[in-house]
């Protein structure tokens, strides 16, 4: 049983990573950008934390999608091999 779930774990933590990595960090950092580029070009003022947070989650994307999974693959994986 032990097996079984820290299997589904490992797979659990690579998906979140993907996710983590991928489509919160990375898509959502260019996302935030155009929305910065977007209100600029409305002639509104600058959003500068908004840049500011999109550029340094573009910049981190692979980092934080590595951590979120090794926090859930150690474990499952620990508990995958007893």
């Amino acid at each position: 049983m032990k097996t079984i779930i820290g299997l589904i774990g490992m797979l659990a933590a690579i998906a979140l990573g993907v996710y983590v990595g991928l489509w919160v960090c990375f898509i959502g950092g260019i996302v935030g950008l155009v929305s910065a580029v977007q209100i600029i070009l409305a002639g509104q003022d600058i959003p500068g934390a908004l840049i500011g947070w999109s550029i340094v989650k573009v910049m981190f994307a692979g980092l934080f999608g590595y951590l979120s999974a090794v926090i859930v693959f150690i474990p499952s994986l620990r508990m995958f091999l007893k």
